[in-house]
């Protein structure tokens, strides 16, 4: 593995579409203690592109984020009941947040360009 999820600002969690299974709601319900119905009702929203999508809030830096991102601590705040994509993410060795960062830290030639932002 070439990046560290814990100095990323949550870049994958500010994809414009969060795809969900059933098995995500399922987890969500689980997770909260809810029926699936009222999980599906109060996590996500209707997208013609899946059958769920998550719903999503404002962010500062990425403009919409997860609903479930920590936006302060710049962490999930549902990391054992993630959705099947987040745990499959990003199904390669390396991470584009990670591989733009290096490009840009490379071509300032300055290893902390932009990372000093997010490095808390």
């Amino acid at each position: 593995m070439r990046y560290n999820c814990s100095k990323c600002p949550g870049y994958c969690c500010s994809y414009p579409l969060i795809g969900l299974t059933k098995k995500d709601v399922q987890r969500l319900a689980d997770h909260f203690g809810l029926s699936f119905k009222a999980a599906r009702k109060k996590f996500t929203k209707v997208d013609a592109e899946e059958p769920y999508a998550m719903r999503r809030k404002a962010d500062e830096h990425f403009g919409r984020i997860c609903q479930f991102f920590d936006t302060e601590a710049r962490r999930c705040t549902i990391y054992t009941a993630r959705p099947t994509i987040c745990r499959q993410y990003p199904g390669s060795p390396t991470c584009g947040y990670f591989s733009f960062l290096k490009h840009e830290r490379d071509s300032q030639e300055d290893p902390e360009h932009i990372a000093s932002t997010w490095n808390r």
